[in-house]
């Protein structure tokens, strides 16, 4: 008689074999190292703003709108890493992406762009997504963002309290408009998970395309007395706004 195995058990373990076996070579580059020196320095600058689309901000009047923040461009070895690590099994690469946020919420601290004692909620994944994936990359991403800010002394939390309806379809190939329609009333809090009153709220994706997503959030969030005082992300599709 044979023992039954843990639900999972065979891609779970394949999963692990494959990371101990095979090489893990720079998804930007292609070089030996996971994560090259040179690819990781394109997310070492100093956090800009990005121009939301019109469409995305028309769907969303009435809320208030947080300052939004991204280290870089969604191009090169930037989106390289992040589409390997969401999408090509990648496990070792979301936490190291999620520290270079964390440096970058440290320099929006230093500027007083958002206050010291901070409150880190990620972005809502879908949950097939995330089944498909083995988890939430963005969670990991905001946890390991986490990790450095307390290792320099600066108080924070994660609150993993955003979750998407089902009915939302996933967003590829949708416009601003279409993203902002496929969001609005399909995301919601879990009162659970919500950080407690007057916490200051900073909201972290790995990629801003439109907005929708974020937006979207802070709208809920909104509702539930949190108000999102910035959006960080990893990369942005849009251009950095000009600041001369």
């Amino acid at each position: 008689m044979t023992s039954q195995l843990p639900r999972g058990w065979p891609s779970a373990a394949l999963a692990t074999l494959v990371d101990l076996v095979l090489p893990r070579p720079c998804p930007g580059c292609g070089g030996p190292e996971p994560w090259c020196g040179g690819c990781a320095a394109t997310v070492r600058g100093r956090p800009r703003e990005p121009v939301l689309p019109d469409a995305a901000l028309e769907r969303f009047t009435g809320i208030p709108l947080p300052a939004f923040r991204s280290l870089a461009r969604y191009r090169g070895p930037v989106r390289a890493a992040i589409v390997a690590g969401k999408e090509r099994g990648r496990r070792d690469l979301p936490p190291v992406l999620g520290a270079a946020i964390g440096v970058g919420l440290l320099r929006l601290q230093a500027i007083s762009l958002i206050p010291p004692e901070i409150t880190l909620v990620p972005a809502p994944t879908r949950a097939a997504a995330a089944r498909a994936r083995g988890g939430d990359p963005v969670l990991t991403m905001a946890s390991s963002a986490a990790a450095v800010l307390a290792r320099n002394g600066q108080r924070v939390r994660v609150a993993p309290c955003l979750v998407t309806r089902a009915g939302a379809r996933d967003s590829v190939r949708l416009t601003a408009a279409q993203r902002a329609d496929n969001l609005a009333g399909r995301i919601r809090v879990r009162p659970r998970a919500l950080p407690p009153d007057g916490a200051a709220v900073v909201l972290i994706d790995d990629v801003l395309t439109t907005g929708a997503t974020a937006l979207a959030s802070g709208a809920v969030l909104a509702e539930a007395g949190l108000p999102v005082r910035a959006v960080v992300t990893l990369a942005a599709v849009p251009p950095w706004r000009d600041v001369r």
